[in-house]
């Protein structure tokens, strides 16, 4: 790579769901730092909501996405994209397919998860855990945060139907007034579990906790989508000084 970079330097493979691709590329806009229109990230975002379901296919036989995803990646790094970023969590139970598709790098939105709660100073002890039934079913962030020595505390049964899930739904369908409580409910239940910091692990739920409104509860929220925000933005300054480096 040099410092004249041709195409587009991110790509974002989005749409799962919309919102969550648009404020993904909100957030990675409002965290750089910059001064002027130059110094942000060149992107380009597939912002394609025909993905099929993630959550049913694992858990219901559903259509399979992984030709849907990979064919994204293709159009995302055959426009130029030299790094992939994918704010959807259960999208990443197909992560190894996936960089196995993808001609470039793609970055892990759990490993993101897990720089930011080592940069907010969170090294151990148990992780609240919020997501779509898929993610949390098939212990994709319990295997990642427990290889790195934390602890898990997952919503009950009765937690998913009555809160976590019914907030995703609902900000899915744009009802964002209507997701806040019931995700508010489900960080209040997990920290009174023992919970030290609880991980909105799916790319809807910090769309139903906005950040003005994260002051309120007792314990640290860890947004995955500003933290695969932050992971772009330390891999892009990277690449840009080894670039003027080799120049």
């Amino acid at each position: 790579m040099t410092t004249s970079i041709s195409g587009l330097y991110l790509g974002i493979l989005g749409g799962m769901g919309p919102m969550a691709g648009a404020a993904f590329a909100e957030r990675l806009v409002a965290l750089t730092p910059a001064a002027r229109d130059q110094d942000h990230i060149p992107a380009l975002l597939l912002n394609d909501p025909r993905v099929p379901d993630r959550t049913a296919a694992k858990l219901a036989g559903g259509e399979d996405p992984l030709p849907a995803m990979a064919r994204g990646i293709g159009l995302l790094t055959g426009a130029g994209a030299r790094l992939i970023a994918i704010p959807c969590n259960t999208a990443h139970l197909w992560y190894d397919e996936l960089v196995a598709a993808s001609s470039v790098p793609v970055l892990h939105i759990i490993e993101s998860v897990v720089e930011d709660l080592r940069r907010r100073g969170i090294h151990g002890g148990p992780i609240g855990l919020m997501g779509t039934e898929g993610t949390l079913r098939m212990g994709l962030y319990q295997r990642h945060l427990e290889h790195h020595g934390y602890e898990c505390v997952v919503p009950t049964e009765e937690e998913m139907t009555t809160y976590c899930t019914p907030s995703i739904v609902a900000v899915k369908a744009n009802r964002l007034a209507e997701s806040f409580e019931p995700a508010a409910a489900c960080i209040r239940a997990l920290a009174a579990r023992g919970a030290v910091a609880v991980a909105l692990g799916c790319t809807e739920l910090p769309l139903a906790i906005p950040h003005d409104r994260r002051a309120e509860f007792d314990v640290p929220l860890t947004d995955s989508i500003d933290a695969l925000a932050l992971a772009v933005i330390q891999r892009y300054q990277k690449d840009m000084n080894t670039a003027r480096q080799a120049a």
